[in-house]
């Protein structure tokens, strides 16, 4: 199958050097068993990349999974991937099959790698490495056939050097990478694809097709498109649906476009990733202080030994740390911060009745941070 009948048959449009490269490195890798690593910006189309590699490979006939790290709890995703033996924790009523083995013979594609736990990882590494694996709660060793694609949107590189990612499944998996350009790279196709998402959403929605003006052109391939295609065809959407008006102008383009910041990006940075945590932890240690300070204040009043200082900014789940004080620090020097970490998370769980999303939101911090400080603060 050659570049043009690859487009056909995935529906890609747009002739971008750097994009034509990309699939041409897919269907050459195709025939072989060797790892693949896409990476790329958010909403660039990086799943079409494994679905390429799968139809034009000997593997075609079997089966093809595609599975979002970041999708799946950090609790299931060995059970999710490697399967599980009955009984092997709460909730295991049965065996269960795991990717790895429902793959055999085909293609398995981890989508957002990243978000894979260190321990998850190491046994990614072991089954690219000698295609076996232990199912959850099991010593019987078993063999799996299937060839991994991967993909990410992290810089990898970086994610090492912070700890999060492993650098030998790093090599293991970029035996052969490929790196899918963002839209503002590949201006000759942004008029191309509003085309065709327009013409879609008027077959879809039974309705005349959208066109643009000049000006609007001109709009349009100017924007930085921040989501990348998927936000075109987002776009493409919004004005087939809302607008009357079947020639769009300028103005009314502008409308569905929002604020251009050149300094934000889409992708998910390694700094970005990396300062995830740390943000989150600082934020708990900030809350913190300003509540234990006010549990300080709220004493000193009731002893009469002071009056409770009305500071509406010790409410906030995100608090500014310019407002930080010295004496609130010192204040809290002989406690241990895993000690008032785990205080604070146990009484915002007890508020919500166990809920997470609830206590994360409380304490200001994602909900897979959450689920990680509960895991090693040793909660229940």
């Amino acid at each position: 199958m050659d570049l043009v009948q690859i487009k056909q048959r995935f529906d890609i449009i747009g002739d971008n050097p750097e994009l034509n490269r990309a699939l041409e490195i897919a269907r050459q890798v195709a025939g072989t068993d060797l790892s693949v690593l896409v990476t790329g910006e958010s909403g660039v189309g990086k799943e079409v990349i494994p679905q390429i590699i799968h139809q034009n490979s000997p593997r075609k006939h079997g089966v093809y999974i595609a599975v979002n790290c970041g999708a799946i709890p950090e609790g299931t995703i060995d059970s999710e991937l490697f399967g599980h033996e009955k009984g092997s924790f709460t909730g295991a009523l049965e065996t269960r099959k795991g990717y790895f083995e429902e793959a055999d013979g085909g293609t398995l594609f981890l989508d957002e790698v990243a978000e894979l736990p260190l321990s998850t990882q190491v046994r990614l590494l072991r089954v690219l490495q000698t295609g076996e694996f232990l199912k959850v709660g099991s010593s019987k060793v078993q063999k799996t056939d299937v060839r991994v694609i991967a993909a990410t949107n992290i810089n990898l590189m970086h994610a090492i050097e912070m700890g999060r990612f492993r650098e030998d499944l790093y090599y293991r998996l970029n035996t052969v990478p490929i790196m899918m350009p963002p839209l503002r790279d590949r201006k000759e196709d942004i008029y191309l694809l509003f085309r065709k998402f327009a013409l879609d959403f008027a077959d879809k929605y039974m309705m005349p097709v959208i066109k643009l003006n000049p000006l609007a052109q001109e709009v349009l391939e100017s924007y930085r498109w921040p989501g990348n295609v998927r936000q075109l065809k987002s776009v493409a959407e919004q004005i087939s649906v809302l607008e009357h008006e079947r020639l769009i102008s300028a103005e009314v383009l502008k409308k569905y476009l929002p604020l251009d910041r050149a300094d934000k990006l889409p992708v998910r940075t390694a700094d970005a990733h990396a300062n995830a945590d740390y943000t989150g932890d600082r934020d708990i240690i900030f809350k913190i202080l300003f509540q234990l300070r006010k549990d300080v204040d709220d004493l000193k009043a009731q002893m009469g030994e002071g009056e409770v200082q009305d500071d509406s900014s010790s409410q906030t789940s995100l608090v500014n740390p310019l407002l930080i004080k010295p004496e609130d620090i010192k204040e809290v020097d002989h406690f241990s911060i895993q000690e008032v970490n785990a205080d604070l998370i146990k009484k915002a769980l007890e508020k919500h009745g166990g809920k997470r999303k609830a206590a994360a939101e409380e304490l200001g911090i994602s909900e897979r941070t959450l689920y990680r400080k509960i895991k090693e603060l040793g909660i229940d």
